[in-house]
Protein backbone atom coordinates (compact mmCIF):
# COMPACT_ATOMS: atom_id res chain seq x y z
CA UNK A 1 0.00 0.00 0.00
CA UNK A 2 1.41 3.46 -1.18
CA UNK A 3 1.36 5.99 1.74
CA UNK A 4 0.50 9.52 1.36
CA UNK A 5 1.77 12.49 2.93
CA UNK A 6 -0.42 12.74 5.82
CA UNK A 7 -0.39 8.92 6.64
CA UNK A 8 2.96 9.46 6.81
CA UNK A 9 3.10 12.06 9.50
CA UNK A 10 0.28 10.13 11.41
CA UNK A 11 3.30 7.38 11.56
CA UNK A 12 5.55 9.84 12.20
CA UNK A 13 3.99 11.09 15.12
CA UNK A 14 3.58 7.31 16.42
CA UNK A 15 7.79 7.22 15.70
CA UNK A 16 8.31 10.37 17.87
CA UNK A 17 6.53 9.36 20.62
CA UNK A 18 9.02 7.57 22.43
CA UNK A 19 11.81 9.76 21.50
CA UNK A 20 9.47 11.87 23.98
CA UNK A 21 8.94 9.50 26.71
CA UNK A 22 12.75 9.03 26.68
CA UNK A 23 13.61 12.62 27.06
CA UNK A 24 11.53 13.06 29.76
CA UNK A 25 12.09 10.39 31.54
CA UNK A 26 15.70 11.62 31.92
CA UNK A 27 16.06 13.28 35.25
CA UNK A 28 19.51 13.91 34.74
CA UNK A 29 19.17 15.58 31.53
CA UNK A 30 19.71 19.06 31.48
CA UNK A 31 16.11 20.67 30.62
CA UNK A 32 14.54 18.08 30.07
CA UNK A 33 11.76 19.68 29.91
CA UNK A 34 11.86 22.36 28.00
CA UNK A 35 13.16 19.51 24.75
CA UNK A 36 10.37 16.91 25.54
CA UNK A 37 8.05 20.03 25.19
CA UNK A 38 9.74 20.57 22.14
CA UNK A 39 9.41 16.86 20.73
CA UNK A 40 6.24 16.66 21.67
CA UNK A 41 5.12 20.08 19.65
CA UNK A 42 6.54 18.59 16.83
CA UNK A 43 4.16 15.70 17.01
CA UNK A 44 1.27 17.67 18.14
CA UNK A 45 2.08 19.78 14.84
CA UNK A 46 1.98 16.96 12.62
CA UNK A 47 -1.77 15.95 14.02
CA UNK A 48 -3.07 19.61 12.81
CA UNK A 49 -1.00 19.23 9.50
CA UNK A 50 -1.82 16.00 8.56
CA UNK A 51 -5.82 16.53 9.10
CA UNK A 52 -5.37 20.04 6.77
CA UNK A 53 -3.13 18.16 3.87
CA UNK A 54 -5.62 15.37 3.70
CA UNK A 55 -8.67 17.50 3.88
CA UNK A 56 -6.88 19.88 1.54
CA UNK A 57 -5.75 17.58 -1.30
CA UNK A 58 -8.70 15.08 -0.67
CA UNK A 59 -6.93 12.52 0.34
CA UNK A 60 -8.76 11.04 3.45
CA UNK A 61 -8.78 7.46 3.88
CA UNK A 62 -9.76 5.30 5.88
CA UNK A 63 -6.28 4.18 6.69
CA UNK A 64 -5.73 7.51 8.08
CA UNK A 65 -9.36 7.86 9.43
CA UNK A 66 -8.39 4.51 11.96
CA UNK A 67 -4.63 5.29 12.65
CA UNK A 68 -4.75 9.22 13.11
CA UNK A 69 -6.51 9.03 16.79
CA UNK A 70 -4.51 5.88 17.55
CA UNK A 71 -1.24 8.37 17.03
CA UNK A 72 -3.23 10.92 19.25
CA UNK A 73 -4.06 8.36 21.65
CA UNK A 74 -0.03 7.10 21.71
CA UNK A 75 0.93 10.33 22.46
CA UNK A 76 -0.91 11.84 24.59
CA UNK A 77 -1.09 8.32 27.14
CA UNK A 78 2.60 8.56 26.90
CA UNK A 79 2.23 12.67 28.45
CA UNK A 80 0.72 11.15 30.96
CA UNK A 81 2.36 7.98 32.03
CA UNK A 82 5.22 10.23 32.10
CA UNK A 83 3.79 12.96 33.98
CA UNK A 84 2.46 10.12 36.65
CA UNK A 85 6.39 8.75 36.93
CA UNK A 86 7.80 12.03 38.05
CA UNK A 87 4.32 12.85 39.67
CA UNK A 88 2.53 15.45 38.01
CA UNK A 89 -0.53 13.10 36.90
CA UNK A 90 -2.52 11.27 39.59
CA UNK A 91 -3.38 8.04 38.52
CA UNK A 92 -7.23 8.19 38.60
CA UNK A 93 -6.97 10.32 35.79
CA UNK A 94 -4.76 7.82 34.16
CA UNK A 95 -6.90 5.15 34.57
CA UNK A 96 -10.17 7.23 33.69
CA UNK A 97 -8.51 8.20 30.35
CA UNK A 98 -7.38 4.76 29.33
CA UNK A 99 -10.61 3.09 30.31
CA UNK A 100 -12.14 5.60 28.01
CA UNK A 101 -9.45 4.75 24.94
CA UNK A 102 -9.81 1.15 25.58
CA UNK A 103 -13.56 0.89 25.30
CA UNK A 104 -13.46 3.55 22.19
CA UNK A 105 -10.55 0.99 20.46
CA UNK A 106 -12.97 -1.59 21.54
CA UNK A 107 -16.31 -0.14 19.42
CA UNK A 108 -13.89 0.95 16.49
CA UNK A 109 -13.03 -2.73 15.88
CA UNK A 110 -16.14 -3.77 16.20
CA UNK A 111 -17.52 -1.06 13.60
CA UNK A 112 -14.76 -2.18 11.17
CA UNK A 113 -15.79 -6.03 11.22
CA UNK A 114 -19.38 -3.92 10.09
CA UNK A 115 -17.07 -2.35 7.69
CA UNK A 116 -17.61 0.92 8.90
CA UNK A 117 -15.31 3.45 9.96
CA UNK A 118 -16.37 6.24 12.48
CA UNK A 119 -14.12 9.09 12.65
CA UNK A 120 -13.47 11.18 15.40
CA UNK A 121 -16.22 13.51 16.37
CA UNK A 122 -15.91 17.53 17.46
CA UNK A 123 -15.62 16.00 21.01
CA UNK A 124 -12.72 14.04 20.74
CA UNK A 125 -10.85 16.58 18.72
CA UNK A 126 -11.64 19.18 21.73
CA UNK A 127 -10.55 16.57 23.93
CA UNK A 128 -6.98 15.61 22.42
CA UNK A 129 -6.20 19.40 21.46
CA UNK A 130 -6.84 20.24 25.53
CA UNK A 131 -4.57 17.18 26.23
CA UNK A 132 -1.84 18.42 23.91
CA UNK A 133 -1.93 22.28 24.88
CA UNK A 134 -1.90 21.30 28.80
CA UNK A 135 1.01 18.84 28.44
CA UNK A 136 2.86 21.71 26.90
CA UNK A 137 1.98 23.91 29.48
CA UNK A 138 2.61 21.36 32.33
CA UNK A 139 6.12 21.06 30.40
CA UNK A 140 6.79 24.42 29.86
CA UNK A 141 5.63 24.88 33.87
CA UNK A 142 8.25 22.15 34.88
CA UNK A 143 11.24 23.77 32.89
CA UNK A 144 10.14 27.09 34.94
CA UNK A 145 10.28 25.72 38.34
CA UNK A 146 13.66 23.45 37.88
CA UNK A 147 15.58 26.59 36.17
CA UNK A 148 14.26 28.78 39.70
CA UNK A 149 14.79 25.80 41.64
CA UNK A 150 18.72 25.86 41.07
CA UNK A 151 18.60 29.86 40.13
CA UNK A 152 16.23 31.49 42.87
CA UNK A 153 15.32 29.46 45.91
CA UNK A 154 13.50 32.45 47.44
CA UNK A 155 10.81 32.77 44.53
CA UNK A 156 11.07 28.73 44.20
CA UNK A 157 9.52 28.24 47.62
CA UNK A 158 6.79 30.77 46.93
CA UNK A 159 5.80 28.85 43.91
CA UNK A 160 2.79 26.83 44.45
CA UNK A 161 2.84 22.41 44.07
CA UNK A 162 3.89 22.09 40.79
CA UNK A 163 1.64 18.70 41.12
CA UNK A 164 -1.50 20.70 42.17
CA UNK A 165 -1.49 22.88 38.89
CA UNK A 166 -0.73 20.21 36.40
CA UNK A 167 -3.20 17.76 38.01
CA UNK A 168 -5.28 20.26 38.12
CA UNK A 169 -5.12 20.70 34.04
CA UNK A 170 -5.00 17.38 33.58
CA UNK A 171 -8.59 16.81 35.53
CA UNK A 172 -9.95 18.75 33.00
CA UNK A 173 -8.79 16.43 29.93
CA UNK A 174 -9.77 13.71 31.56
CA UNK A 175 -13.64 15.05 32.00
CA UNK A 176 -13.13 16.00 28.51
CA UNK A 177 -12.20 12.59 27.30
CA UNK A 178 -15.26 10.72 29.75
CA UNK A 179 -17.43 13.48 27.37
CA UNK A 180 -16.52 12.86 24.52
CA UNK A 181 -16.44 9.11 24.92
CA UNK A 182 -19.93 8.66 26.35
CA UNK A 183 -21.19 11.33 23.10
CA UNK A 184 -18.98 8.11 20.95
CA UNK A 185 -20.55 5.52 21.91
CA UNK A 186 -24.23 7.30 21.52
CA UNK A 187 -23.39 7.94 18.55
CA UNK A 188 -21.91 4.15 17.40
CA UNK A 189 -25.32 2.89 18.24
CA UNK A 190 -26.75 4.65 15.42
CA UNK A 191 -24.85 3.08 13.15
CA UNK A 192 -23.21 -0.42 14.67
CA UNK A 193 -25.76 -3.37 14.61
CA UNK A 194 -24.23 -4.51 18.38
CA UNK A 195 -26.50 -7.71 18.35
CA UNK A 196 -24.46 -9.47 15.59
Amino acid sequence: MKLNVPNLLTIARIIITPIFLAVILMDTLPHRFLIACIVFSIASITDAIDGHLARKNNQITNFGKFLDPIADKILTTSALLAFMSVGLCNIWIVMLVLTREFAIASVRMIAATNGVVIPANIWGKIKTVSQMVFTILIMLLGETWEILSNTNKVLFEKLPDLSLISNGLLWITAILTIISGVIYLNDSKKIIDFTK
